[in-house]
């Protein structure tokens, strides 16, 4: 995160008595395992999406995603989860996952394809 994200974090993460960094980052890693960036793929074309997660998932540039979009792709029990471990309302983290999500993603799948079980 950008040195002002960690500090909004932080301010955050005190107001509400969380550890806002360790809450959101095991959420995102969560988010990227292989298996749920499988299902994020399997789910995109579905929600109108494919061509965006396979951006993220290939080589070149990310196509960008809106916060609704974001809902779109993920299932209500995944946004409830990450609303839960963070303290956070879905309006604060829905932005956030469309922000970082696609970086997250492409990082996570140097090769332009989703990792195999046990690789990361």
């Amino acid at each position: 995160m950008s040195g002002f994200l960690n500090s909004l974090a932080d301010k955050v993460g005190d107001t509400l008595g969380i550890d806002l960094h360790a809450a959101l980052e095991q959420k995102l890693q969560s988010l990227l395992s292989p298996d749920t960036i499988q299902a994020i793929a399997d789910r995109a074309d579905s929600s109108g999406l494919g061509d965006h997660v396979r951006s993220w998932i290939g080589n070149g540039d990310n196509l960008p995603v809106s916060p609704e979009q974001i809902k779109d792709l993920l299932n209500n029990d995944e946004v409830q989860a990450m609303v839960a471990k963070t303290g956070l309302p879905a309006d604060t983290l829905l932005p956030a996952l469309a922000r970082f999500l696609p970086d997250a993603i492409d990082k996570k799948t140097p090769a332009g394809e989703v990792p195999g079980p046990g690789q990361n």
